[in-house]
């Protein structure tokens, strides 16, 4: 195997980093908060103790990660399924493009309830700009996320990316680990999900000169995340609506904070996530004569196809639909229980601002899938 020490600067802990990492973690001024929702049942002495106590990747993920997605998902969603799991080989390892609504549930849900499927939990990639501060640091590098440059001026881009792409093929190839990346930079914020044909791209940066050979033999799986209640919702909104004239959004200290625990607090209704059909390296050859921007935008639009189309249309979608374009288009698909819900829901707007734009933006995250599909 490749000496992964030209990867410390982006790579997850090794099993022989833990130990000291959980002693960080279990001694942070912050680690009663996180013990409260992981650990509800203990105190933060004994919680403190426990964590202490893992000594590798493994112990971590299934001491403190699986309760967490499991308090998530009994505490905040009213059902959650999973779909395709069959289409997958316990044996192989995949890296799944998946669109991107929630900045840590739509990677950790998966990857757990994959686990209960019998497949090994994958690597995660994590932004730069979300993984600061000790606590957040040594969680995320504990549970196998690794970090993705973000900010980063022109010039460094391509160096980043090929080390990216370089990092991404020795997890698939070499090291056996599957690995979850977000189909383009960021989540999607306006309901329209669609795969940024710069992400394609730089998978191929490190393979053979094939680019047929370098995607295929990444096994490249869509993954459709669907959520009843969008994650963050008004917050989206918001910085849709701040940023609507062309100017750049610019965060708040702690608002990547307030969102990642705004998406694990929140209710989200029923869940659904799809695993879509595997690239077939025969949908490449297909391909093989096209000059390369063709060929990573038109991989592109496979995954966007396989996603958008597995997208799972709940009752918030129709409700959206209609009241933005002014009919009763879709009626006989919700109850006027649920209209009233996400109307009640949608006036929260009106602390912000009245603006008809705003309500706009946000009716168009619920609805744009529809238009999608």
């Amino acid at each position: 195997m490749t000496d992964d020490s030209k990867f410390d600067d982006i790579r997850p802990y090794r099993d022989e980093e833990i130990p000291a990492a959980m002693q960080r973690i279990a001694s942070n001024n912050s680690f009663p908060l996180v013990a409260k929702f992981v650990f509800p049942e203990l105190t933060v002495e004994e919680a403190a103790e426990r964590v202490r106590g893992y000594r590798n990747t493994y112990d971590f993920q299934h001491g403190a990660m699986v309760p967490m997605n499991r308090q998530v998902i009994e505490g905040t969603i009213t059902e959650f399924t999973l779909g395709g799991a069959e289409k997958l080989d316990t044996s192989k390892r995949y890296l799944y493009v998946s669109n991107h609504r929630d900045i840590v549930l739509d990677s950790c849900i998966l990857m757990y309830a994959l686990n209960l499927e019998g497949h090994d939990t994958g690597e995660i990639t994590f932004g730069s700009n979300l993984m600061q501060g000790e606590l957040v640091v040594d969680i995320g590098k504990s549970n196998k996320m690794f970090r993705v440059d973000r900010g980063r001026n022109p010039r460094e881009l391509y160096s980043t990316s090929v080390h990216l792409s370089e990092y991404i093929r020795y997890a698939v190839t070499e090291k056996k680990q599957s690995v979850w990346i977000a189909q383009r930079n960021g989540r999607t914020k306006d309901g329209i999900d669609r795969t940024d044909q710069g992400v394609i791209k730089m998978f191929g940066m490190s393979g053979p000169k094939d680019r047929v050979d370098a995607l295929d033999e990444l096994n490249i799986v869509p993954v459709s995340v669907s959520y009843e209640w969008e994650s963050c919702d008004i917050l989206k909104a918001l910085e849709l609506f701040e940023s609507r004239n062309g100017e750049p959004y610019i965060k708040k200290p702690g608002e990547d904070l307030n969102s990642i625990l705004t998406g694990i607090m929140q209710n989200k209704g029923r869940v659904h996530f799809q695993i879509c059909d595997p690239i077939r390296r025969d949908e490449l050859e297909a391909l093989s004569d096209v000059p390369n921007v063709q060929f990573h935008r038109e991989v592109a639009q496979i995954l966007d196809k396989r996603i958008c189309s597995n997208y799972r249309l709940f009752p918030n979608a129709y409700i959206a639909h209609d009241l933005r374009y002014g009919n009763s288009k879709y009626t006989d698909r919700y109850t006027k229980e649920q209209y009233d819900a996400f109307t009640a829901h949608m006036a929260e707007l009106d602390k912000y601002s009245t603006d008809p734009v705003l309500a706009d933006i946000f009716l168009g995250i619920y609805a744009n899938p529809i238009d999608n599909q």
